[in-house]
């Protein structure tokens, strides 16, 4: 499927549920990330979460610290590393970011497993390093 059409399902609550599983989440944060600046595309992959989730009749599966986290590494890795010219390559070169856990790095499970951090962003006990410096970030 096409970044534009799997963009547009997603967006529109037209994508079926099962086509949206952890990959898909980096791949639409990648996308957001490609077409504007962060906090755009981090308002963008919010609210579409946020309506995808409201479509299914699982509005209280969206978590604001995991959404943050996620979209501040995808764009840590695009600063350091570039964007890899399309999505294909940036999954095959950026693998890190599909580990069940990755989080765990950066916060105690129980941080995580937080009300406070289902509704706001919470800084992550131990703060990645950026090797290099990005304009957009």
């Amino acid at each position: 499927m096409t970044d534009e059409k799997f963009l547009r399902l997603l967006e529109s609550c037209a994508l079926p549920e099962s086509d949206f599983r952890h990959a898909d989440h980096i791949r639409a944060a990648y996308l957001y990330l490609q077409q504007v600046d962060f906090a755009c595309a981090l308002a963008r992959m919010s609210s579409t979460i946020r309506n995808y989730g409201k479509h299914l009749g699982k509005s209280d599966l969206y978590h604001e610290t995991i959404t943050v986290a996620y979209m501040a590494l995808i764009q840590q890795r695009i600063c350091e590393r570039g964007n890899g010219g399309d999505w294909t390559a940036f999954a095959r070169d950026n693998p890190e970011l599909f580990q069940r856990g990755l989080l765990r790095r950066f916060y105690p499970q129980a941080q995580l497993e937080s009300a406070i951090a289902r509704k706001t962003f919470i800084l992550p006990h131990s703060l990645p390093t950026a090797s290099a410096p990005c304009a957009r970030f």
